[in-house]
């Protein structure tokens, strides 16, 4: 993991991916869903705080009449300001807004957490990468389906497309 410079509040959005109970709930390696939730509360309480913006993605399954139970975010988790995304696809940026949004905000930098690593993490990162944007992936705010999962996005993949952190590395310059 390389050292994570001080992130500029005005410049960078916490995207925190399918942190939804149905998806939390499942069986998660190498943490458990309560545990990336807790990286997650974390690193939203302090880009809040910075002013930064918090963009909460869930997905909902096209063609159905209505959505599984457990298909909204996990309570407590949207606080005043946050931004939602309904994806329909793997990926946040096919068919929601969210790149034309981040850019009217001026969001060059993308600090990633959520499940499934490999998935829908992955799957938001690649498309980011492609549209520009700077990439940070909070290693302990993310979890699969298995580790072995886990461990390929983050050790193989994700250092190719930015820079691997973890929670308590991720700081703002002041000023």
């Amino acid at each position: 993991m390389t050292a994570l410079p001080a992130l500029d509040p005005a410049r960078t959005a916490l995207v925190l991916v399918d942190l939804m109970d149905r998806i939390v709930a499942l069986p998660l390696e190498p943490r458990k869903g309560s545990e990336v939730l807790e990286a997650a509360h974390g690193l939203a309480a302090a880009f809040r705080s910075a002013g930064a913006p918090v963009v909460l993605v869930r997905v909902e399954r096209p063609g159905v009449a209505e959505q599984p139970p457990g298909s909204g975010l996990v309570p407590g988790l949207h606080a005043q300001g946050d931004w939602e995304i309904v994806k329909r696809t793997i990926g946040a940026f096919q068919g929601t807004g969210l790149d034309a949004r981040l850019r009217e905000h001026g969001v060059g930098t993308l600090v990633f957490g959520g499940i499934a690593t490999n998935l829908g993490v992955e799957s938001t990162a690649r498309a980011a990468g492609d549209l520009g944007y700077d990439l940070v992936f909070v290693e302990d705010a993310m979890s699969a389906l298995t580790g072995a999962e886990h461990e390929a996005s983050v050790r193989l993949d994700f250092p190719r497309l930015g820079t691997v952190a973890r929670a308590a590395e991720v700081r703002f310059a002041h000023g």
